[in-house]
């Protein structure tokens, strides 16, 4: 190598160097900005780039519509009152069944974990039920209950219900015996070692459970309204697809995520005001 190739490459190290500290601080620099920020970031580039590869691609509104006619979609849809009245419906029967599978998913849980006869007794067969595809049981509620809200409700409940059992479950049983002891010893009744120890140990269990629940309440809302239904925006979503109008199906599926987005961080909410002494809490308050 001669002397000039050498002077080149001593010359090219130098600048690799002296980029490296600067690259790795402007890393450092937008890891530290707040994921909200970050990720709304992401989802507006997201949406550039899909908007120009559909104008610049010519892609008919039929096979995958531009953000812009999905907003308008969705702005009409508002404006008309059409997309109020579905989605009163539908967040009626997300909100009903989840209240019904959250009593029962806790009363269940209580009764199991509180009694070795019932853990026994009902325990198999919570088990059984649980393999059982809970879509499949939408048609049969439709037989039972007809085509009005009460299906969808029941519906939701039961897709819900699951996973709050089985974390409440988890988390009664996760109370320490020696603490059990201790507390019988002082002459602590029952619904005492309940209240006072068993269920805030079981709080961040339950919090979990409803946080899994209250995302397949919104599945469930809409599987049941895809099976038989006159209003909701599962409705919506068949009437469109009928009518081949994909961007108010695209305009139905952002109004869902949003029921979702507000209905998880509504649990996430909950969960630091029970459970802000616990790991899980503190970990998602340092990450936030």
């Amino acid at each position: 190598m001669t002397t000039q190739q050498q002077a080149g490459a001593q010359a090219r190290t130098a600048i690799v160097v002296r980029r490296t500290p600067g690259s790795q601080i402007r890393r450092r620099q937008l890891s530290d900005l707040p994921g909200a920020l970050l990720s709304s970031i992401a989802v507006v580039a997201l949406l550039v780039i899909w908007e120009v590869v559909v104008r610049v691609m010519s892609v008919s509104s039929i096979v995958l519509p531009a953000p812009s006619r999905v907003a308008q979609a969705l702005w009409s849809g508002y404006a008309s009152g059409t997309l109020w009245r579905h989605t009163w419906v539908t967040l009626q029967e997300i909100l009903l069944g989840f209240a019904i599978a959250v009593v029962l998913g806790l009363l269940v849980a209580i009764i199991i974990s509180s009694s070795k006869l019932a853990e026994k007794t009902f325990l198999p067969i919570i088990v059984v039920l649980q393999t059982v595809p809970k879509v499949a049981l939408a048609p049969l509620f439709l037989v039972w209950f007809g085509f009005g809200i009460e299906s969808k409700i029941l519906t939701t409940a039961l897709i819900a219900f699951f996973p709050i059992l089985i974390n409440s479950t988890l988390g009664f049983n996760s109370t320490s015996s020696d603490q059990i002891a201790m507390m019988r010893s002082f002459g602590a009744s029952r619904l005492q070692i309940l209240t006072k120890l068993r269920f805030p140990t079981a709080v961040p269990s339950i919090i979990a459970g409803l946080d899994v629940a209250v995302v397949l309440a919104v599945i469930g809302a809409i599987v049941a309204e895809f099976v038989g239904a006159q209003a909701g925006l599962g409705y919506v979503i068949l009437a469109s697809n009928t009518s081949l109008d994909v961007a108010t199906m695209f305009a139905v599926l952002v109004v869902l995520s949003v029921i979702g987005l507000v209905l998880h961080y509504a649990v996430v909410f909950l969960g630091k005001r029970l459970a802000f002494w616990s790991e899980e809490q503190r970990s998602r308050s340092a990450g936030a």
